[in-house]
């Protein structure tokens, strides 16, 4: 299989590397040059994408930041092939989904959402790895959600990756979704290290604080783009946090023992029911 990869970051990059070690012929692009040819030296792509080799991709993945993933979905439409498969890797589905429905029925070809739920704090294709993907979770957005042959034939196409299950869903549910288990998990690590007794925790942290901290080194430049995408699902997660965390605020304020044993269990009952 020939497979087309835009931007090739840490997700393109560990999707490239993952393809390629699977023996499919993989072309890649990226508007960085260095980028791209350290991409082709290193052997992580074969060769480029381009106008000449797009025709020829019977899957494109496409792994920018939404508005450029669709200002590129829209360059390369009338380039793509009827039998081709175009997937974005965006971490926001709505308006990169209503972009690429349009454009697959417009020119023919197939557009499908995609969000793989794996990454680290660090971003750049030195750090992609073939493995990043082997065992995650991966949610795909499809333009019929009852063709079972359909989803079974995405399913194979991203066989390569590696992935450990597929969710669907729609592109609202999704991003609704994202807004808490990410997006809401970043802002708060993010917050969270500003606190001035951050600079003096070695010797007194462990797991919790390395858990709550990972995710606060983040991309700003992608995560405001993805912030503002989905501002008004992140809006509703931040507005809940908040809200508990003024209680705790009050029960501690006032020595209030009782409420704050009571939010406390609360607490740990709903991640023992969340979590099984």
């Amino acid at each position: 299989m020939k497979v087309g990869i835009c931007g090739l970051g840490l997700i393109g990059g560990s999707i490239a590397k993952a393809y390629r070690a699977s023996e499919h012929t993989v072309l890649g692009f990226d508007i960085d040059e260095p980028t791209l040819q350290y991409a082709q030296l290193a052997g992580i792509i074969d060769g480029v994408l381009n106008e000449e080799t797009i025709p020829q991709c019977q899957l494109i993945l496409i792994a920018l930041y939404p508005q450029k993933a669709a200002e590129y979905l829209e360059q390369i439409s009338p380039l793509i092939g009827s039998d081709t498969v175009v997937i974005d890797l965006c971490g926001t589905k709505k308006n990169i989904c209503e972009c690429g429905f349009a454009l697959a029925k417009q020119y023919g070809f197939t557009f499908v959402g995609g969000h793989p739920m794996a990454g680290t704090q660090y971003s750049g294709i030195k750090y992609a790895k073939a493995t990043l993907f082997r065992g995650a979770p991966m949610v795909l957005v499809p333009p019929v959600y009852d063709d079972i042959s359909f989803l079974d034939r995405i399913q194979k196409l991203l066989a390569p990756a590696g992935f450990g299950r597929f969710s669907v869903t729609t592109a609202e549910a999704h991003d609704e979704m994202i807004a808490f288990t990410s997006q809401l998990a970043h802002l708060v690590s993010n917050a969270y290290v500003k606190s001035p007794s951050a600079r003096g925790h070695k010797g007194f942290s462990a797991g919790s604080y390395k858990d709550m901290t990972r995710v606060a080194w983040l991309n700003e430049q992608m995560w405001t783009e993805l912030f503002l995408e989905n501002r008004e699902p992140l809006l509703f997660e931040l507005d809940q946090i908040l809200h508990s965390l003024g209680e705790y605020r009050t029960a501690l304020a006032g020595g209030n023992g009782d409420t704050l044993r009571r939010l406390l269990r609360e607490g740990r009952l709903a991640k023992e029911e969340i979590d099984g």
